[in-house]
């Protein structure tokens, strides 16, 4: 039995200072934000989720006022007969709310924080590690790359991630469009010979700057260039792309089961990338995976945020199975590794996950509340 009953939403939004800024090709991180979410049943039963909260800069404490405000009466004391039950019920519920105000990017992470808190309380409830609720065949260590390198850091942070356990690592470009492809090209060069090296533009170009900087960086063997131009691009902008040599990877800025049919559909990207806080939590994400992998290509789940929403995209890709990685931002970030140090978790490449029922956060580690700039709750039922 997956049925439940909220009586209670809690809702943190977080703040870890950083010593380093986190810089993309679209803006900069000045700060480690996270919204987490626990849930609670009347009999005690709990479970956490996250929500995307990077941007914009005032993103975490405007999501937990959604939440609370706009959301929680969608949810709390009223009967579930699981969690992809309340998942598509509350997207159907959000939709008109979200267009009158234009925020459906809100709407969507708030409902992903709730499916992935609703997965986590039940399969705890059922003793099974998320992953095994989500499919009893999953295995419970995933392959991971390093991610959030920017192209000025890479040697450094490249050598220091391949000690941890990594030997996939993916580059921040987009910042120079003159000097970042010998920067890559000679990056390159420095890789073992099972390394595998990739790319992301954070949608920085348009159709003719990316295929001059993919002819720039012919020699360097990557493994997917993502997001090369933006989400919203013509399919056959992504299709002229997809006729050059390396695959393209992208979905962490695609929302809904109808715009990734459509990406499916004109067939231009090899990796599909929802972000289990963005959009979709474990139901929407899952279910696309499985699409994807029957139509040949690889889900690798995006993810930069803290560690509640990491333990789900480790979950999620591990039910999934195929040959996808997880990513792990290995930028210095509090709100991640409260939950457990990056370097305890990988092995040989692999991503380790707990055996113990959920996601296995039974609490909010004590190095959180110094990071809590906003909290709410309630209650009801």
């Amino acid at each position: 039995m997956r049925a439940f009953r909220v009586a209670r939403i809690e809702a943190f939004a977080c703040r870890a200072p950083i010593a380093r800024p986190v810089a993309t090709s679209f803006g900069v991180m000045h700060n480690r934000p996270a919204v987490f979410v626990r849930i609670e049943d009347a009999d005690g039963a709990f479970g956490f989720g996250e929500a995307f909260a990077n941007w914009p800069a005032a993103g975490a404490e405007h999501r937990v006022n959604l939440l609370i405000d706009d959301i929680a009466d969608l949810v709390l004391a009223r009967d579930w007969e699981s969690p992809e039950a309340m998942f598509y019920e509350l997207t159907r519920a959000t939709r008109i709310r979200a267009l009158q105000c234009g925020e459906p990017g809100p709407f969507a992470q708030v409902v992903a924080a709730l499916d992935i808190a609703a997965w986590d309380l039940v399969a705890r409830r059922e003793g099974l590690p998320v992953a095994r609720a989500l499919s009893s065949q999953a295995e419970l260590a995933v392959p991971a790359y390093a991610s959030g390198i920017h192209i000025d850091a890479a040697a450094d942070v490249v050598a220091a991630a391949r000690k941890t356990g990594f030997s996939a690592f993916k580059v921040k470009v987009g910042f120079d469009d003159a000097a970042d492809p010998a920067k890559l090209v000679r990056l390159a060069e420095t890789l073992r010979a099972d390394d595998t090296l990739f790319a992301d533009a954070n949608q920085a170009w348009d159709v003719e700057a990316a295929e001059r900087f993919l002819d720039a960086v012919s020699e360097a063997d990557l493994g997917w260039i993502e997001e090369p131009i933006p989400a919203y691009a013509a399919a056959d902008d992504w299709k002229r792309l997809a006729r050059r040599p390396v695959p393209l990877a992208a979905g962490e800025n695609i929302a809904g089961f109808d715009a990734f049919d459509a990406a499916l559909d004109h067939g231009a990207l090899t990796f599909y990338q929802p972000d289990v806080a963005k959009w979709g939590g474990l139901t929407g994400c899952l279910a696309v995976a499985r699409k994807a992998l029957e139509r040949g290509r690889v889900y690798c789940p995006h993810f930069l945020g803290g560690g509640i929403g990491l333990a789900a995209s480790a979950s999620v890709l591990a039910a999934a199975g195929g040959p996808g990685l997880l990513e792990v931002d290995v930028n210095p970030n509090p709100l991640r590794d409260a939950f457990g140090a990056i370097g305890d978790r990988i092995e040989h490449g692999l991503w380790r996950i707990d055996e113990i029922p959920g996601l296995g956060i039974t609490s909010l580690p004590g190095e959180i509340g110094a990071c809590i700039t906003h909290r709410r709750e309630v209650r009801r039922g």
